[in-house]
């Protein structure tokens, strides 16, 4: 499978990323070292792991090539390969920014984060549009020069809303959907359309509280660990593959107030691990879980 979007290299030479899984059997380094050979290829960065409990082979290899090619070249030359071992495999310029569509609610801290992030070049993706069902965030977003769609939701319109958003998805040639606080479930039809290329971001309590105001329900309890999860988004409301998880240790001497700002920094850093790791194709699917090459 490919990206499709990203941009071919012009260049003579530049630098690629190979990314692939497949059943594992012998062989499968072999045929991918030999391809490159082929090519000039020398491997800058190499990473593979051999699932024995699901009984396939992941593999991300960052190279260089020196001759006249370019990535379309390349991922046609390595369907032979793919075909032979099964592979599922993407092929692309290393730098090749992920275009990412970011939608939020009324709560901005991810959003801002991920905002200043991308401007500063920490994340290697391309935001050409925010999407959110309130206001609240448009002056923000104006502000770095991004194009704000206000799509509000309501029971009688969500199936118009979501149209709206699959449509800029495709006209804008979007990668991935970052789901920044974004406090609307989306259909069961939605996530399979976006499957693989949707993060959500969420709260991690022990005991799970869910629902209204899940800080304060915390506060009450007096939890001593506050932490956020970023997964693919499912059908299944926050229980898709996770990414990255962390946690932060809180006290006694945390009102509410406090425990809400120590819950809104773990989200912003957690989801934004999660985005530049996907946009660097660090992240590939393994049925429910994740290898993430780190």
């Amino acid at each position: 499978m490919t990206i499709e979007g990203v941009a071919p290299a012009t260049d003579a030479a530049g630098d690629y990323l190979l990314v692939l899984s497949c059943p594992d059997r012998p062989g499968i380094v072999h045929a991918v070292s030999g391809f490159l050979v082929r090519h000039g290829g020398n491997i800058l960065e190499s990473q593979q792991f051999s699932d024995r409990l699901s009984g396939r082979f992941f593999m991300r290899i960052d190279f260089n090539v020196t001759g006249p090619v370019d990535a379309t070249v390349l991922r046609e030359d390595f369907a032979e390969v793919a075909r032979d071992f099964a592979m599922e495999y993407e092929v692309w310029e290393s730098a090749a920014p992920y275009r990412t569509l970011l939608m939020v609610s009324r709560q901005l801290h991810c959003l801002n984060d991920l905002l200043f992030r991308t401007s500063t070049g920490a994340l290697q993706i391309e935001i050409p549009a925010v999407v959110s069902n309130h206001r609240d965030a448009e002056a923000l977003v104006r502000s770095y020069g991004i194009d704000f769609h206000h799509v509000p939701v309501t029971p009688d319109t969500k199936a118009d809303a979501e149209a709206r958003l699959m449509g800029l998805v495709d006209d804008l040639g979007v990668h991935l959907v970052v789901l920044a606080r974004y406090m609307q479930v989306l259909s069961d039809d939605l996530c399979k359309r976006l499957s693989g290329r949707a993060i959500n971001i969420h709260h991690s309590f022990l005991p799970s509280f869910k629902g209204a105001r899940p800080y304060h329900q915390a506060f009450d309890r007096g939890v001593k660990l506050v932490g956020a999860t970023a997964h693919y988004v499912t059908g299944d409301l926050d229980e898709g593959p996770i990414i990255e998880q962390d946690v932060i240790r809180v006290d006694h001497t945390y009102d509410q107030d406090h425990l809400v700002a120590a819950g809104r920094d773990v989200e912003a850093q957690v989801l934004s691990r999660a985005v530049r790791w996907h946009s660097q194709s660090r992240v590939l699917l393994n049925g429910d879980r994740t290898v993430v090459f780190r």
